[in-house]
């Protein structure tokens, strides 16, 4: 019985890992995962088993990153909106109904000033200022690691003309699905913070896999005030 115990405890472990490591990468392969967490493939595809039959994860469209040559593009896995739940994103319930009550009392302005408070506190170690002539680029990682201390799981990369800001992890979606004031908050002090218009792509609230902020280059730094 012991026996039979330290096996499910590190299954369970392991298990956590993976969908650790989907929350951080978006979606990946079995292979992949087999790789960064030192365990074999097949032992990667037990777990996915349990987790896609337990609707945690689901198969993902290939990302086509980083080609592994001809034939069938391996299948890639992410996460659904209960695997996320598995991160410890509980309390969604007492959220809710502590907003509603707070719209009843204040109106929507006290949702508002509250999710405007929680924005510009979840990104106030970005140390990003408007009035400075930092470097775009490493402005938009510097908010990316202020939200992944918030619990964000956020990375930042270049896309074309743009830099993108995606937070792989969100631990209130279920509450913002409901009050998209955190949503528009969180643009908001991201706009502040960079001293740029940002345009938000996509959102774990709505079903998306990520929340995709696109900063556009051309347009970030000190605002000019010649007409």
């Amino acid at each position: 019985m012991k026996y039979e115990q330290e096996i499910t405890t590190r299954d369970g472990d392991t298990r956590d890992a993976v969908v650790a490591l989907l929350m951080n990468r978006g979606q990946a392969t079995a292979a992949d995962i087999g790789e960064a967490l030192g365990i074999t493939t097949t032992a990667v595809r037990r777990h996915l088993d349990n987790l896609l039959e337990a609707g945690d994860v689901t198969v993902a469209p290939p990302s086509g990153l980083g080609g592994r040559g001809r034939g069938r593009p391996a299948k890639e896995f992410l996460l659904t909106q209960s695997g996320r739940r598995r991160l410890g994103q509980g309390y969604d319930a007492l959220a809710v109904d502590a907003l509603r009550a707070l719209r009843e009392v204040g109106g929507d302005e006290a949702v508002r000033a509250f999710a405007r408070r929680r924005a510009e506190q979840a990104i106030s170690t970005a140390t990003v200022s408007p009035t400075e002539s930092a470097d775009p680029v490493d402005g938009a990682r510097r908010i990316a690691a202020a939200l992944s201390d918030a619990g964000f799981s956020a990375d930042a990369r270049e896309v074309g003309s743009g830099v993108q800001i995606c937070q792989h992890h969100c631990p209130v979606s279920e509450v913002a699905a409901e009050f998209p004031e955190l949503c528009e908050a969180e643009i908001s002090a991201i706009e502040q913070a960079l001293g740029t218009h940002v345009q938000r792509l996509a959102t774990i609230a709505n079903g998306d896999r990520a929340c995709t902020t696109h900063v556009p280059l051309e347009h970030v730094g000190p605002k000019s005030n010649t007409r």
